[in-house]
């Protein structure tokens, strides 16, 4: 079987913004679960969270909530040719918090 490495580039409002999807659906949620029936899946799912988490510095930071609204307003006006997409009604997002203590999630299973 190949092992081989795939690289996937993302900018980094779309890795910010991905990573508090995934950590909204893996640890504040039992979403994935419902999402995610084949647990093979987990193992991906877990290696991207955890690049993620390794790279983001914006994940630990104080204004962690005004800075992903930023990033989640760009890429609209990126896909959308302007801001303003809502976002879903009764969405919970952590942008309503401080940064989350993440700092001992590896990308590993808990």
């Amino acid at each position: 079987m190949d092992e081989e490495a795939i690289t996937i580039k993302l900018t980094r409002d779309q890795a910010f913004v991905l990573s508090d999807w995934l950590y909204q659906v893996m640890f504040q949620s039992d979403d994935l679960e419902g999402i995610m029936h084949d647990r093979a899946v987990w193992s991906p799912i877990y290696a991207i969270s955890g690049t993620l988490d390794k790279t983001l510095s914006e994940i630990f930071m104080p204004d962690y909530g005004p800075r992903l609204e930023a990033a989640k307003e760009r890429l609209r006006a990126d896909m959308y040719g302007g801001a303003g997409e809502p976002t879903t009604p009764g969405q919970h997002d952590r942008s309503t918090t401080s940064a989350p203590d993440r700092a001992g999630n590896s990308g590993e299973p808990r």
